[in-house]
């Protein structure tokens, strides 16, 4: 995809979010982008991908581990 196919893409799935919560945590997560590229561009093109890569992964509920269970594990 193209900038204006991806963001094309996002307007219309922003366009069909109802929950208002949900709205902010979008907003908030794009204006701290925008304004705060720190981490993402200290980051070697390798580390890049594998962030991408497991966000792309935690789409799938099967890819998730209760936090519960993370945190009781990591004690």
């Amino acid at each position: 995809m193209n900038t204006l196919e991806l963001k094309s893409t996002i307007h219309k799935l922003v366009d069909t979010i109802e929950s208002e919560q949900f709205l902010q945590t979008v907003h908030d997560f794009l204006k701290s982008r925008q304004t705060d590229n720190g981490v993402w561009s200290s980051l070697t093109a390798e580390q890049k991908e594998e962030v991408l890569l497991a966000f792309e992964e935690s789409e799938n509920e099967d890819n998730l581990i209760d936090s519960r269970l993370l945190f009781k594990r990591n004690k």
